[in-house]
């Protein structure tokens, strides 16, 4: 990689992408696109920035011209539980940003990374240590899109021979952006209210076990695999990766080893409910460790104290 751009740049997991690759490979070389401008003005001052629509076909093609891009990291999306709120609104950005991106990507000779998620298996998937190439029937908008990405990323690689590459996220969660309507967006607020109540009104039921990743992983990852020596990669668009799974009640035990008086409760959320209902328990993640070397950092204890650590001293 040596220019860089970053679709979708402010979200949740693009704005963090966004740092460390700018970090890494210098600030005028990482180009950021979002749909508004009007969040996280470091992020958006700090180097070259445009406000574009990820559909938008002849502003994207531009950017990668004058910029000589080379690698495309497409960040664009509605996410799990949004996305059920209007899924014809959800299926158009999220399959018309991706084709965008991809034709871009063919006429321009660009690597595409395009993330996957644990939200691209279903109910019939099995649901403990899924395997890499298993049953995916999703039964949310959100899976759909998913899955036909996955797919269509390997057409493109297939047919046109682009670079394209990919990893199932599990649950990401961030200490500096908050979450943007995803189902496992509980695993997130915990900690916030954790420092701020003491308290904690769950949308999921206590014991609903679900695959996560603590962001410092999920940034290293995307990164890694766009590093990564391409003989090496045979599933290329829809690596599993996993770093530790939990319920509800697990993590709030956990939360109580660093705040004893933390106390949970729940107020079901019918549609998130199900939405994790038809999720994996867990994730297999051998190919991905053989492939490109993946292995996470953090697990549930360091994950909780790193996030009450960092809340607390920026005063959230």
């Amino acid at each position: 990689m040596k220019n860089i751009l970053i679709i979708g740049s402010l979200g949740q997991l693009g704005s963090e992408i966004a740092l460390e690759l700018r970090k890494r490979y210098g600030a005028d070389n990482v180009v950021l696109t979002d749909i508004r401008d009007d969040v996280n003005r470091p992020l958006v001052e700090g180097g070259p920035f445009y406000k574009v629509d990820a559909r938008d076909g002849d502003a994207v093609e531009k950017i990668v011209h004058d910029h000589q891009i080379d690698t495309i990291y497409h960040l664009a999306a509605i996410l799990s539980a949004r996305a059920e709120k209007d899924p014809l609104q959800a299926w158009n950005l999220n399959m018309g940003g991706l084709i965008t991106s991809l034709e871009v990507a063919r006429r321009h000779d660009c690597s595409v990374f395009t993330p996957s998620s644990i939200g691209a298996f279903g109910p019939t998937t099995p649901k403990q240590f899924t395997p890499q190439d298993t049953i995916q029937r999703p039964t949310s908008i959100y899976g759909v899109t998913k899955v036909a990405g996955e797919l269509l990323c390997d057409y493109y690689y297939h047919k046109y021979d682009v670079d394209t590459r990919g990893i199932r996220f599990p649950g990401v969660i961030s200490n500096l952006t908050p979450p943007g309507g995803g189902t496992t967006d509980y695993a997130v607020e915990i900690y916030y209210e954790a420092v701020k109540q003491h308290h904690y009104t769950c949308f999921l039921s206590g014991d609903t076990y679900l695959d996560m990743i603590y962001m410092p992983d999920a940034v290293q990852a995307a990164i890694q695999i766009m590093e990564a020596d391409p003989a090496r990669l045979r599933h290329r668009n829809a690596f599993n990766i996993a770093a530790m799974s939990f319920c509800p009640e697990e993590q709030a035990a956990y939360i109580r080893t660093h705040i004893p008086d933390f106390t949970i409760s729940y107020d079901i959320d019918p549609v998130k409910q199900a939405i994790a209902d038809s999720w994996p328990d867990s994730l297999e993640d051998y190919a991905a460790r053989v492939e490109w070397d993946w292995k996470p950092k953090y697990d549930l204890a360091t994950m909780t104290k790193d996030m009450l650590e960092t809340i607390q001293r920026r005063g959230v």
